[in-house]
């Protein structure tokens, strides 16, 4: 692909901020999206704004210019999407800006121009969508994080669970973590467990590269890596079932073994996120 890969990025923002990706960071998304060294063709995100609350807080009004503005310098057009207010029968009031229509049919009208396509929701109502752009030769490629629907991700053509993307979503109470490197915080998955003995391996993702289908963290090039984890490390929340879901995202810190050369092992393993929660 390389140089000649024409790529779009369409983000659903309100899908997102709901489900786990609140402090999604841009800039590490547009790295992600550019990994194979392509051309970002179109990078689009969609987001809510409530003008009528805007009137009333000036705190809102400012940090929501603010965040629109520190988008907008990563390079993202931002289509802003005004909150509609519903009032039921009963009198309950409800809020919406929805931006999937928008969202669809963009991406469907830039597809002629696009080689892949990138969208991050988790919304369910994107299928016919994703069928659409595989069928005018896109290959889709889907970021979500909580509650992403299970149809979608085995209609596209790779998914990737944002929590494990390095640096994506911020440790939040490590502000100056440095993924990967001994003594950061990492999210990953559990490979292997032997509850007869009491420890297993964790896997999780050195860097962005363009050689994530290299999942064997002992083949050349692979951008991931393996760690030892001891029983003795892991949470009382995560039980043995956890362990072996590969859908269950951990968080951990890694250091240096001291037993085996250029070897990690995990240290205070706890529960980030599990599909079924």
């Amino acid at each position: 692909m390389g140089q000649d890969l024409r790529v779009g990025v369409f983000v659903d923002a309100e899908n997102v901020r709901y489900n786990g990706g609140y402090q999604m960071r841009y800039d590490v998304l547009r790295r992600f999206a550019g990994r194979q060294g392509g051309t970002l063709q179109r990078l689009n995100t969609y987001q809510a704004y409530d003008v009528e609350r805007a009137k009333e807080d000036a705190e809102y009004a400012k940090k929501s210019r603010a965040y629109q503005q520190m988008v907008r310098d990563f390079g993202w057009k931002i289509v802003v999407k005004p909150v509609r207010r519903y009032t039921d029968e009963a009198g309950n009031v409800t809020t919406k800006a929805n931006a999937d229509l928008d969202m669809a049919v963009e991406a469907m009208l830039q597809a002629d121009k696009l080689d892949q396509v990138l969208l991050v929701t988790g919304d369910g109502d994107f299928i016919q969508v994703v069928t659409a752009l595989q069928n005018k030769g896109c290959r889709v490629e889907l970021i979500g994080f909580r509650n992403v629907s299970r149809q979608l991700q085995q209609e596209v053509d790779a998914f990737y669970s944002g929590f494990l993307i390095p640096d994506l979503l911020p440790v939040s109470y490590e502000p100056r973590n440095d993924w990967g490197a001994p003594g950061s915080c990492v999210r990953g998955v559990c490979t292997k467990w032997l509850p007869d003995k009491g420890y297993g391996f964790l896997r999780f993702i050195r860097r962005i590269s363009p050689d994530l289908w290299i999942t064997d963290p002992r083949e050349d090039g692979s951008p991931y890596a393996s760690v030892f984890c001891h029983g003795s490390e892991v949470a009382d929340e995560v039980t043995e079932e956890l362990l072996m879901n590969r859908e269950t995202i951990l968080e951990f810190y890694v250091q240096e073994s001291e037993q085996k050369d250029n070897g990690l092992v995990a240290k205070n393993v706890r529960l980030a996120f599990n599909v079924n929660r």
